[in-house]
């Protein structure tokens, strides 16, 4: 796992999709049409229009953000219809060039996980929008409970074959009244290639209008014992936020003279 910090070992990647065929399977949510194109929950539908709404997001190209840290911040980077990526630092650079990661660490202080790390940040940022990818197999989950509140939700998982960890699992818990997400769980199984039942627990509760679009300011890490939420153990705020409808000239996502390229493990 990454050594940059102590967060990376609470994270896990997340690459999403739909399944058309999701209403017949056992324990299926109810789900409507958008635009006719694409099937989703009835209850994740909301969760996007309390966040702005999906046409939205899909009419925008790129995002970025800056993750401040005290000794390093990053800058990130996303084409978010070719999901290329790049993150840059006073001292590395890295990113996905569409067909390939890279890592530009002239100086030798990046020792983490590229393959990893790349769009790691991306994912949890983006919620709850990246649960409109292709090939999740959505179905219904308890509703969460804090602070006295219960949250109802929607379990995600993937087809076989997508992404970096297809056998991960999340589930996305959103307040009841307003629809906007307040809780992510997920399980990490990058690398591993075996399925767990360890659920981190992410609250999404800080948020930041951009560009007509409900998104995370800042996300925070929970102590837990299953499905009990206990105290905050950590946060990662999200500064200079950026997203519009204009794609970064060519070339920006490639792989820099001085670059190599690095191995993604696929499970």
């Amino acid at each position: 796992m990454n050594k940059l910090t102590f967060l990376l070992l609470l994270l896990g990647v997340v690459a999403c999709k739909q399944n058309p065929e999701t209403d017949k399977k056992e324990g299926s949510v109810p789900q409507e049409s958008v635009k006719g194109e694409t099937i989703y929950p009835d209850a994740l539908t909301q969760v996007f229009e309390a966040h702005g709404g999906l046409e939205q997001w899909k009419t925008q190209r790129t995002l970025s953000f800056v993750i401040p840290k005290p000794n390093l911040s990053e800058t990130h980077t996303i084409d978010l219809w070719s999901r290329k990526d790049r993150i840059d630092t006073e001292q590395f650079s890295m990113g996905f060039d569409g067909e390939q990661a890279w890592l530009m660490n002239d100086s030798g202080k990046y020792e983490g996980d590229v393959g990893f790390y790349h769009n790691l940040m991306f994912y949890f940022y983006a919620m709850p929008f990246v649960l409109a990818d292709d090939g999740i197999v959505y179905s219904a989950t308890p509703d969460l409970e804090y602070d006295g509140k219960k949250y109802p939700g929607i379990q995600i998982a993937y087809e076989s074959g997508v992404g970096a960890s297809s056998k991960d699992e999340y589930f996305i818990h959103f307040d009841p009244e307003t629809h906007q997400m307040a809780w992510l769980g997920y399980t990490v199984t990058y690398r591993s290639g075996e399925s767990s039942d360890n659920v981190k627990w992410i609250n999404y509760a800080d948020w930041q209008e951009v560009n007509g679009l409900i998104l995370p300011k800042t996300i925070t890490w929970h102590k837990y014992e299953g499905r009990t939420i206990l105290d905050p153990v950590s946060s990662i705020t999200f500064d200079e936020v950026l997203v519009n409808g204009s794609p970064k000239p060519d070339g920006f996502y490639a792989k820099p003279e001085t670059g190599e390229y690095v191995t993604i493990q696929m499970n």
